[in-house]
């Protein structure tokens, strides 16, 4: 192409147009190019920097222990594992609260349920037997002196009536007695107050005064004088025989009458304050399947008996079939209106953990993403069988863990959460070589030397393990047995799943002495078994192997 063509084409206004739109959009696509490339550059890196966050590595056996980078735990020198997160940006969860994943709660079953306020009835189990109403038991004695010559009642347990034949006594003082009165009846008319003195002592001898009028008309005497029962019942002491002497006053049967019987209980002086004169019970029996008997309580013993901490509660009850024989057992509940706590909140026993002086219990978090629970110590008040009044730690329509409570406290131990082991949060000792932990300086290679171990040095453990036992004397048995082990810095035993939480100083003692100290008062633990002996000499209420 010439140089005049060139310049003609080049010189041409649409083409300068066109090359000068070509020039800039090749421009534009250098830069904006170039722009993303460095955006996505950037992108990269901020995504490596927000997902590269730091590890918080841990002991299994020291949750407490907190580092930024693996290693062995200065306590123990186990290998640190990495904390586990709960991936979880909510910022709305408080710092102290322990999160668990809903796939974790559905797993450990954990449940919880929403408390409210009630009028708490507290149900009073009482144990005891049938006894025989002591009003309407009556000693058959004799008013002479003599010989038994007849004996018509041979054996305990014989039904007897009122006014029947019991024995017969030859006695020779009821002879010069009768004697006495024939010659008294001959000078009536000039002594008649010897012939009443005569008649006086035969009397106080229990002879009527139709049969002192007939001996008296007659002149007919006898030595033999009958002795009759003067009450209707069963006859339950027998103290004489046939061909015995016996003088006066001398007791010769014991006769109770068991139209009406005592059912006797025995509560527990923390029962005490919830029973009353007049409470209406039932209560039924073992030999009687199916049967209900009612009464009211009609003395409370003000005295307690020292060894079994425990008071008698008499119940009235009429026994017109007999069907109640004494020495049987019983069993009742009474409904006992808690006036003096109405209006309280009432958990299940299942909510709440006991560390000897802390009684907690885990409330769920509300209007978060990722279940939350934090811990809430709370005051007891009466038990109420299986549940209990709370005076104070928790508010009405909290959400409180009811099931798997345990579960929740493993969770923030592990996390170094507030929980049972742990009274006050953010205790955890954290840090890397040169770091501070409980106060303590470390340096790298240490060892177990350099490195505080106040937290080792008490010797305070904590364990849970299995008691067999059925009530609540179980309970003060065990519970005292076990703090009388030195060492022992708490006990409590629960009912409910039969398991004894015990705090010691492991230098002076350890679980298995107080487990073989149970066993030696009649329970059975994990290791050790009672001995037989032992336990069938146990109160019935306690007794709880299959």
């Amino acid at each position: 192409m010439t140089t005049n063509r060139r310049q003609q084409i080049f010189g041409n206004k649409y083409v300068k147009y066109a090359l000068i739109l070509i020039a800039g959009l090749f421009l534009g696509w250098l830069m904006f190019s170039g722009g993303s490339s460095s955006n996505n550059t950037m992108a990269e890196h901020h995504d490596h920097d927000h997902g590269d966050e730091a590890t918080v590595w841990t002991c299994s056996m020291h949750p407490q222990i907190r580092m930024d980078e693996p290693g062995l735990c200065p306590l123990c020198a186990m290998d640190l594992i990495p904390l586990q997160s709960s991936g979880s940006g909510d910022t709305s969860i408080d710092p102290d609260a322990i999160q668990i994943s809903n796939e974790a709660i559905a797993l450990a079953n954990i449940q919880t349920t929403r408390v409210n306020r009630e009028n708490p009835v507290k149900d009073v189990r009482l144990y005891g037997t049938i006894q025989v109403d002591e009003r309407l038991s009556q000693s058959q004695t004799s008013h002479v002196s003599g010989r038994i010559e007849k004996l018509f009642v041979n054996f305990t347990g014989e039904s007897v009536k009122e006014g029947q034949v019991i024995a017969t006594i030859y006695s020779p003082e009821v002879l010069t007695a009768q004697q006495e009165l024939i010659e008294a009846a001959k000078v009536k008319d000039i002594e008649p107050s010897l012939l009443q003195a005569v008649r006086q002592k035969l009397r106080l001898w229990k002879l009527s005064d139709e049969q002192i009028n007939k001996i008296e008309q007659s002149g007919e005497i006898s030595p033999y004088i009958d002795i009759t029962a003067n009450t209707s019942g069963i006859v339950v002491s027998k103290n004489i025989n046939q061909g015995d002497y016996i003088s006066p006053g001398t007791i010769l049967f014991d006769i109770s009458n068991l139209s009406k019987v005592w059912a006797v209980f025995d509560a527990y002086e923390s029962d005490l304050p919830f029973l009353k004169k007049g409470d209406k019970l039932e209560f039924t029996m073992q030999s009687l399947p199916g049967k209900t008997f009612s009464g009211t309580i009609s003395f409370i013993n003000p005295i307690l008996d020292p060894m079994t901490r425990t008071a008698k509660i008499r119940v009235e009850t009429s026994n017109p079939r007999g069907e109640l024989m004494p020495e049987m057992y019983a069993s009742a509940i009474v409904n006992a209106q808690l006036k003096q706590y109405d209006n309280e909140i009432v958990i299940p026993k299942s909510a709440i953990l006991w560390t000897g002086k802390r009684s907690i219990v885990y409330v769920k978090q509300q209007n978060t993403e990722t279940p939350a629970f934090l811990l809430r110590n709370v005051e007891l008040g009466p038990s109420l069988g299986y549940s209990y009044v709370i005076l104070s730690g928790i508010s009405d329509g909290d959400e409180i863990v009811t099931n798997g409570a345990y579960m929740v406290d493993a969770s923030a131990q592990l996390a170094g959460k507030q929980s049972m082991m742990n009274e006050t949060a953010g205790k955890a000792v954290t840090g890397h070589e040169g770091h501070t932990m409980n106060g303590s300086s470390t340096s790298s290679g240490a060892g177990h030397e350099g490195h505080d171990m106040q937290s080792v040095a008490s010797g305070g453990e904590h364990v849970m393990f299995y008691v067999g036992g059925s009530c609540e004397m179980c309970k003060d048995r065990i519970e005292k047995t076990a703090k009388s082990v030195n060492g022992v810095i708490g006990a409590v035993w629960v009912l409910a799943d039969q398991s004894l939480h015990l705090d010691f100083d492991s230098k002076k003692t350890s679980a298995d002495t107080v487990a073989k100290a149970i066993a030696a008062v009649g329970h059975d633990t994990e290791k050790y078994k009672a001995d037989n002996s032992v336990y069938e000499a146990l109160p019935a209420c306690c007794f709880y192997r299959d």
